[in-house]
């Protein structure tokens, strides 16, 4: 079909559908576009309540997403000299639609210490609602990805989801059964095979599954497949 076309289609199905399910199919998406997302972020209610954050951000605790549902999460980070919270209080007490950089560090889920900048947006769907905050985490501490032909002790670096994914994945499991077992969406997986993919050089799921036994990531003679290095938090 070609793209007039298309998105005459789009109108066309658009129009027949109810304002229920309108709101369904679009936050849908939203949702798609939002674990997409390469930037850390976190959709928060006023107080900083997280409501749903996507994988890039769970990843720097080594959680699944889910697990940071209901933290505050201004909480998970230490805001360093000079930064205030004031002007974001003042504008959700205004409902006033605003952005503010914070210069903040926290502990990675590998205990690193890491800093960046949370940039608070305030954000309203109507005049008289409560604000939401959406935040974005701009890392400014990045280092390149280390080269291909990962040492044994690899597994330290890896968050225990993604030796979970790699466990799943390595016991034929697809993307999508992948996803029902750890709480992400098909995207979110995908997402995280592509993180393991630059990090270690590989080009195909089962390279990724050869090296995470090499590098001690998965533990060898058991099935099904299960990470070595079990945790808690999962």
């Amino acid at each position: 079909m070609d793209p007039q076309g298309q998105q005459a289609g789009w109108r066309l199905a658009d129009a027949a559908m109810s304002d229920r399910e309108r709101g369904i199919f679009w936050r849908n998406r939203l949702l798609i576009l939002f674990d997409l997302l390469p930037l850390p972020a976190a959709f928060c209610e006023s107080d900083g309540t997280i409501r749903v954050v996507n994988p890039a951000m769970a990843l720097e605790w080594g959680v699944l997403p889910g697990h940071l549902t209901g933290r505050n999460a201004l909480a998970l980070f230490r805001l360093t000299a000079g930064a205030q919270l004031h002007p974001v209080n003042e504008a959700v007490r205004l409902r006033r639609r605003s952005r503010y950089p914070v210069k903040v560090s926290w502990s990675s889920a590998s205990g690193a210490e890491r800093h960046g900048e949370l940039i608070i947006d305030v954000v309203t769907d109507l005049p008289d609602a409560s604000p939401n905050l959406l935040l974005l985490l701009r890392m400014v501490d990045q280092h390149a990805a280390p080269a291909p032909g990962p040492a044994p002790e690899e597994h330290a670096q890896l968050s225990a989801v993604e030796a979970q994914i790699l466990a799943l994945a390595a016991g034929g499991c697809t993307t999508t059964q992948i996803a029902g077992a750890v709480g992400l969406t098909d995207d979110g997986v995908n997402y995280h095979f592509r993180q393991l993919s630059q990090r270690w050089g590989t080009t195909s799921r089962a390279a990724l599954v050869a090296r995470a036994y090499a590098t001690g990531v998965l533990a060898p003679g058991t099935w099904p497949p299960v990470p070595a290095h079990r945790d808690p938090r999962t």
